[in-house]
């Protein structure tokens, strides 16, 4: 981490010895975070600082062991001490909270899940094969692990990606231009919640919903028969790798295709194959190329290598698999600091 010159006042980055060894501690950062969330100590902290008694007796801890991890996570900007010993919040300790509009608490607890630790020792082997090496260490699949024999981690998936989508979903509805269209379908939708504020912001549109049947399920009340967008609304449970049975004027398809490069082709082709020509598809990603989010996309990367055999795209990559799946692109915009969108049509 940087620091400041006492002198100066100016940040200056730690001599490289230090900064390897801060590095190949990152594990422990990881598990600190992952720890505290699981805890839930910033959900118990106050506006007020706390002593560390009084957190840990909150918390159901030993006071000296999470003065330990309060101390680990301060050093990197997760909470704060204060000279007199006790503990307050600061703005990335607060994102640990459950009930913070910008929660990331269940984004850590994704990146952190048991599953992981088993195969990121595993990295050089999949560098060195090109595939992934979870089905090496637990014999299946990854989503059927998940689904079948994680169920704990699975909830935290679903939970994970339902507060990425609920933070980015405004902003791809006020980024699309949806004037004269009658309807849009997103794909690979998770729970719903682009769709929600699409159709929140277009009254007249009506909208699909596609995803694996376990996600759809338990899609946004307000999409489900007996919600405010329920006669708006079709849900289809399926795999947009075997079949997209969805017409539209707009595909959104945002944040899917990172699968290995077959299942990727397969998806794009069975929008190619579903929508008639003149329609829109707007492909929605994070990129490793994408320089405000470059640390954490690229880790992602990497942790997709080793999950599914997946990968983040460059911008290039993205515009290769569009083109390649025959799709005219039309403009390429961000969405926010850490969302592109490549907004294609389907050729007549």
């Amino acid at each position: 981490m940087t620091t400041v010159d006492p002198v100066t006042k100016v940040e200056t980055a730690p001599p490289p010895p230090m900064r390897l060894r801060e590095l190949v501690f990152g594990a422990a950062v990881a598990a600190a975070v992952r720890a505290a969330a699981r805890l839930g100590v910033a959900d118990a902290l106050t506006e007020t600082p706390m002593s560390v008694e009084d957190l840990a007796a909150a918390v159901k801890t030993q006071p000296k062991t999470l003065r330990r991890l309060l101390r680990a996570l301060s050093c990197q900007g997760v909470f704060t001490e204060l000279p007199d010993g006790s503990f307050a919040h600061t703005e990335m300790s607060r994102l640990l909270r459950e009930d913070d509009p910008h929660s990331l608490r269940y984004i850590a607890l994704w990146c952190t899940e048991p599953w992981t630790w088993n195969v990121w020792p595993k990295l050089d082997e999949a560098v060195r094969s090109g595939r992934n090496v979870f089905e090496d260490v637990y014999e299946r699949e990854f989503f059927d692990y998940l689904n079948e024999e994680a169920p704990e981690s699975a909830y935290v998936f679903n939970r994970a990606m339902t507060t990425s989508s609920e933070q980015s979903a405004r902003d791809v509805a006020n980024l699309l231009e949806l004037r004269g269209v009658s309807s849009v379908a997103d794909i690979g939708g998770g729970q719903g919640q682009v769709l929600v504020s699409l159709l929140e912001k277009h009254p007249g549109m009506h909208g699909t919903l596609l995803d694996l049947p376990g996600v759809v399920q338990n899609a946004d009340p307000r999409l489900r028969k007996g919600g405010s967008l329920a006669e708006r609304v079709r849900i289809v449970p399926g795999d947009c790798r075997e079949d997209i049975p969805v017409q539209a004027d707009v595909y959104i398809i945002k944040n899917i295709l990172e699968w290995d490069d077959d299942s990727t082709r397969r998806a794009l082709s069975n929008v190619r194959k579903a929508a008639r020509p003149g329609a829109r598809v707007v492909v929605i990603e994070n990129l490793v190329d994408d320089t405000p989010s470059m640390r954490f996309t690229t880790a992602m990367d990497l942790l997709l290598l080793l999950n599914v055999g997946g990968a983040k795209h460059t911008r290039q990559s993205m515009v290769d698999r569009l083109t390649d799946a025959g799709l005219v692109i039309d403009e390429f915009r961000p969405v926010n600091a850490y969302l592109h969108a490549f907004e294609c049509t389907i050729p007549g």
